[in-house]
């Protein structure tokens, strides 16, 4: 699952924006959407990766049992999004260089899963060390 997610973050940075990619699965596996961070591309300060799969998977009747797949732990945007729709579990690549809402939705009943994926760690790290300014835009610390 996190593959998906990660060709994701990849095709964002190659188009020029942050490399933050997600997927949402269904309750079987059946990837219901994928996305990436496209801040950027589309000029959209909403258009954050997990948002970008979330809309991707179209009208789902109830989202328990779902699972979010991310690279970069969800802000508190994103992590009210999961709570908002009842998405059962998040997977996520790292919380190295950014730890979001994560823990607040594991006290809220949603099952954390994090890999501290080094791929997703060093991508990132990359991204924030060549792009301090447009990173700090997108965390809203501008």
């Amino acid at each position: 699952m996190l593959a998906t997610a990660l060709a994701e973050a990849r095709a964002g940075l190659a188009e020029g924006g942050l490399p933050i990619g997600a997927a949402l699965y269904g309750r079987d596996g059946t990837l219901l959407g994928r996305g990436r961070n496209r801040r950027v591309q589309d000029d959209d300060p909403a258009t954050h990766a997990e948002t970008a799969a979330f809309r991707a998977a179209g009208r789902v009747r109830d989202y328990r049992g779902t699972t979010m797949v991310t690279t970069l732990s969800p802000c508190w945007y994103c992590s009210g999004l999961v709570r908002q729709f009842g998405i059962s579990r998040v997977v996520i690549g790292e919380a190295r260089t950014f730890r979001g809402g994560h823990d607040w939705l594991a006290g809220n009943g949603v099952e954390i899963m994090l890999l501290d994926d080094p791929e997703c760690a060093e991508m990132m790290g990359a991204f924030i060390g060549a792009r301090p300014d447009l990173w700090n835009e997108d965390i809203g610390d501008a």
